[in-house]
């Protein structure tokens, strides 16, 4: 597989999900469209493991990783789906912007990473003000937007956690060994929590909820956590970060383009920040020691 073609995919798949999980929850509820997102998505991993066979070992580190990815699909994507009901799409990929930022405090005080520097700790307070900027937003006065701004925040956090639990696992698995092992383990749960809160088929589904399901079960879930888990095994994780300085904003320009959405200035504020923020992470570092050449 080509690494440039990956990044390109995931760079794609996730500037275009938080718009089609919106649109995969119209007229049915959010529950019915994530279950049959990760009902799809099973089957196609199922039917990839037949075409390229990279195994699915079950051995103890294998089971570990599998839970470990579990963990941040089956609770991160049930507080995306609801905090999608809403927020913005291109506001939810803000938002997930931050997961670099949350993943290396996690790293620094579960596995002891000597990765709060400066230039990230400078990342860190940028992200901070995006954050507060945001909930500045006249938006946040409607509804429960407050409620969907905490739950997305929440399923950052556990996808960083989950990131963070994989890399202590230390299991050296394909990526879509990694994303079959735990749809697998995850989509009887989701199921089962569709047939406790919701249990209701829909009727009638529209051409645009049933394309958006469609593409979230085949490209969202098993092609894109495949490609993810491909990038970390062949790239820096440096250069994979990068990728959540793009989605932010071609994720607020789909928004605006496809569903009419207008980000107010708070939030375009704050988005500026959170990507400057992304960039201090990246790069913080090497331009502090340029500008500040201690011991030189």
């Amino acid at each position: 597989m080509s690494v440039p073609a990956a990044y390109l995919g995931v760079i794609l798949i996730w500037a275009t999900t938080p718009l089609a999980i919106q649109w995969s929850s119209e007229g049915w509820g959010y529950l019915f469209g994530i279950t049959g997102r990760m009902v799809l998505g099973a089957l196609v991993c199922a039917i990839l493991l037949q075409l390229f066979k990279p195994g699915l070992p079950w051995h103890r580190e294998a089971r570990r990783t599998y839970v470990a990815a579990g963990l941040g699909i089956y609770g991160g994507m049930l507080s995306v789906y609801w905090g999608a009901q809403f927020v913005p799409s291109g506001l939810i990929a803000v938002l997930f912007g931050l997961n670099p930022l949350v993943t290396a405090l996690i790293a620094a005080v579960w596995l002891r990473e000597r990765s709060l520097t400066p230039g990230k700790l400078l990342g860190m307070a940028l992200g901070l003000c995006g954050l507060l900027s945001i909930f500045a937003a006249d938006i946040l006065l409607q509804g429960h937007a407050w409620w969907g701004v905490i739950a997305v925040l929440a399923a950052v956090f556990l996808h960083s956690f989950s990131s963070v639990w994989i890399k202590k696992v230390g299991a050296s698995l394909p990526g879509l060994t990694v994303t079959s092992g735990s749809l697998f383990i995850v989509m009887p749960l989701f199921v089962l929590t569709w047939l406790v809160y919701d249990g209701v088929t829909p009727v009638q589904i529209s051409a645009q909820a049933g394309m958006a399901l469609v593409y979230l079960g085949v490209f969202g879930s098993a092609l894109g956590f495949t490609l993810y888990y491909y990038l970390l095994k062949h790239l820096e994780a440096n250069r994979v970060a990068l990728i959540t300085l793009v989605t932010p904003v071609l994720a607020l320009i789909i928004g605006l383009v496809l569903n009419g959405e207008h980000p107010s200035l708070e939030i375009w504020l704050g988005s500026a920040l959170i990507i400057s923020g992304l960039g201090m992470h990246v790069w913080g570092d090497r331009v502090i020691g340029i500008l500040l050449p201690i011991g030189r």
